[in-house]
């Protein structure tokens, strides 16, 4: 349930209100002298409420804003009174060492029976193709999302298939790259935890990862893009009232993988009064809420042209003069296991001191972005 602030104050070291402003009159002037007492109290007994914010801030300059790192500090439970005789069960943790430390992500002692690591490359294609066929504006929008259970302080490199880090691999180990496809990528960040220094000097993603879920990267690629469809629509207006349509697709991955959750949405005239539709597969209806034919394919094999045959009657008014601006086919997917990048793992290292065994999980789908075809 959110609440509203009443006030805000900024006092200083001595207790004295330097800034204040107030929203709502439930607030008193004698609560900031309470407050004051309050942290005079508590501070002896080492359970001051705002211990924790002195440490991470230096000099008034936040130091750590990690949101794994700050739920450690910032819990939910109350304060011990000071007339409590019962110790302290759990000892006041010390956000010092995660501020100043080299790795101010992630904390030290974590234990797992099964140490496992799961990275999922997700993509969006954004296309936009001509009635003709040629493709006007197309690029993919990545991201690598990773989780982590792994115990200890381990450090994990990450291999792929990226033009400018195979070319530094060739040439640090003194022998021709290896044949294959390479792709360049565009605008690439990476979360903090990646060590950028041995990533301009040696073009490989090398970091010690976060407990949990956590993005590592992102990047942009606008060539060499594979599009997992191709669609092909004929639009003929018969006269003022009929319409034929006929959409084909063609799915252009391999034979043995499929898409899920296909929905290609064909936009038809404001005035449509009837339709009826011929579909090799999947399922088709009128959906008068957006002007659309809407044809859903739950499971969509690779290598296969299903095809859409309908027919439109529309209803003929003599106040609509304008022709009719044919909006673009959209199209809803997902392919599992393919990547329009043809970004590839090529290896995913775990060093730790202990040596333990690490299972490692990767996973690849791609998703339809803004993916349009004009008709």
């Amino acid at each position: 349930m959110p609440v509203a602030a009443s006030a805000i104050y900024f006092l200083n070291l001595r207790g004295d209100v330097l800034i204040n402003r107030l929203y709502r009159d439930d607030v008193g002037g004698n609560m900031v002298d309470a407050f004051r007492m309050h942290i005079m109290q508590t501070k002896e007994l080492g359970t001051c409420p705002v211990r924790q914010i002195g440490e991470i801030m230096d000099f008034g300059y936040p130091q750590n804003l990690s949101p794994e790192i700050l739920k450690l500090y910032i819990t939910q439970e109350g304060v011990r009174s000071p007339f409590s005789s019962k110790p302290s069960d759990k000892p006041v943790p010390n956000a010092t060492l995660q501020v100043t430390g080299a790795v101010g992500w992630r904390r030290e002692g974590l234990v797992y029976k099964k140490n496992e690591v799961f990275l999922d490359i997700v993509e969006s294609v954004n296309l936009l193709m001509s009635s003709k066929g040629s493709v006007l504006r197309c690029d993919v929008t990545g991201k690598i999302l990773m989780k982590c259970f792994l115990s200890g302080m381990p450090d994990l490199k990450l291999g792929l298939n990226d033009k400018i880090g195979l070319e530094k691999e060739s040439q640090l180990k003194s022998r021709p790259a290896k044949s294959g496809k390479t792709i360049e990528l565009d605008d690439v960040t990476f979360h903090q935890c990646v060590n950028l220094t041995r990533f301009n000097s040696e073009k490989t993603v090398s970091f010690v990862p976060p407990d949990g879920e956590f993005e590592l990267m992102k990047y942009r690629i606008t060539e060499g893009v594979n599009l997992p469809f191709r669609v092909l629509p004929t639009i003929k207006e018969l006269g003022r009232t009929r319409m034929e349509v006929n959409v084909k697709v063609k799915s252009v991955f391999g034979a043995k993988m499929f898409a899920l959750g296909v929905v290609i949405k064909i936009p038809v005239p404001k005035q449509t009064a009837k339709t009826s539709f011929q579909v090799t597969s999947g399922r088709a209806k009128y959906n008068a809420a957006i002007d659309c034919l809407v044809w859903k394919i739950r499971k969509f094999p690779g290598q296969t042209e299903p095809t859409l045959s309908a027919e439109v009657e529309l209803i003929s008014t003599m106040t609509e003069k304008k022709s009719w601006t044919r909006p673009p086919i959209q199209m809803e997917f997902q392919v599992p296991m393919f990547t329009a990048s043809g970004l590839r793992v090529r290896f995913l290292k775990v060093w730790e001191k202990s040596g333990y065994n690490t299972v490692e999980w990767v996973r690849y789908i791609t998703k339809a972005g803004s993916y349009e075809i004009r008709c």
